[in-house]
């Protein structure tokens, strides 16, 4: 999965540098908003909540922002306009699943641009449940391998419910039940561990591989996708070869 980790960090930098900041604090406004909605206004009740606030703060989200998309959610804030999250799934070129997660206050407007944006890159949308059987919910983090000691990290983990701890140079990847985030997160933070990431994510249970040309035009097309207004994140089962990582930062 270290290819996914490094594609990961590019698009984070991405989005923390370019010109749609703005567009990045709407979309986790929208998922403060959902999760304090369907699980309550306090974080360390609600770990949905407590996800996105940490996913908002970590993108530098101003405190205000994160208080009032909450009081939104709860409904002290009446103002704007409520949103539901949805599931799509599809598929890109070359076969390669998707699963798209979307905040969106209109269906119709939020299909209409997913089907257009595939179709134009070779892809299709699918039916509910033809792709989804190959994907699991899971808690994934990634943590800076030199911010603690590697083996404390591995072992705190573990403690915590982890499934899966991977061992890179520079990062450290940690899959677990989505019922364990919270407790993974809080041992990650009593040893001092750096998270670069912490999300919830559909790991696919077996992995598609394209020669590096063909990974690329699917990572595009996965990066155009995720430009579209409605949509938060697209998962896949392709498999990111550091490779097809390289290929993508030149060009």
């Amino acid at each position: 999965m270290s290819g996914h980790s490094k594609w990961s960090t590019i698009k984070r930098k991405k989005a923390a540098t370019d010109a749609k900041r703005g567009n990045l604090f709407t979309r986790l406004a929208r998922e403060i908003a959902v999760a304090a909605r369907e699980g309550g206004g306090d974080p360390e009740i609600n770990v949905g909540l407590r996800l996105a606030v940490d996913r908002a703060k970590s993108a530098n989200m101003p405190k205000d922002n994160i208080e009032r998309a909450i009081k939104r959610g709860t409904g002290e804030d009446k103002e704007g306009a409520m949103f539901e999250q949805i599931m799509y799934e599809g598929y890109a070129a070359h076969g390669v699943a998707l699963m798209i997660e979307v905040l969106t206050d209109n269906r119709n407007r939020t299909v209409a641009d997913l089907r257009h944006e595939l179709m134009k890159a070779g892809g299709n949308m699918a039916d509910a449940g033809a792709v989804s059987w190959q994907f699991v919910r899971s808690a994934y983090f990634v943590v800076s391998s030199d911010s603690a000691d590697p083996d404390a990290i591995f072992e705190a983990a573990v403690e915590a419910g982890a499934q899966d701890v991977i061992l890179g140079e520079e990062d450290i990847e940690i899959v677990a039940p989505v019922e364990a985030y919270k407790a993974i997160s809080d041992a990650l933070e009593s040893i001092g561990a750096e998270v670069a990431d912490a999300s919830l994510r559909m790991i696919p249970n077996s992995v598609v591989s394209l020669p590096a040309e063909e990974s690329l035009q699917v990572m595009r097309m996965t990066e155009h996708l995720e430009d579209l207004e409605d949509v938060q994140t697209v998962f896949s089962n392709l498999d990111v070869t550091e490779e097809a990582v390289a290929l993508l930062e030149v060009a």
